[in-house]
């Protein structure tokens, strides 16, 4: 991921989903890192993933088909 670009964050209910949705982003080849919840933002989770800003659409498509019944928030 390459400095000077807006990012999002993806929040996720707990640690394990993120690990989960961080394997299947990298399976997809979608640039992703774990970081803790940035402070401004509440969450049950204390970490989420974030990605670069033109990853926002393709990454939501496909987390709403891994996880079922699971409230994902891209910020």
């Amino acid at each position: 991921m390459s400095s000077g670009q807006n990012f999002y964050v993806v929040l996720l209910p707990s640690v394990s989903h993120v690990m989960k949705a961080e394997k299947i982003l990298i399976a997809e080849h979608i640039a992703c890192k774990i970081i803790p919840v940035p402070k401004s933002i509440s969450s049950d989770c204390g970490v989420c993933i974030r990605l670069e800003e033109n990853m926002v659409e393709k990454t939501g498509k496909i987390l709403q088909n891994s996880f079922e019944n699971i409230d994902i928030r891209l910020l």
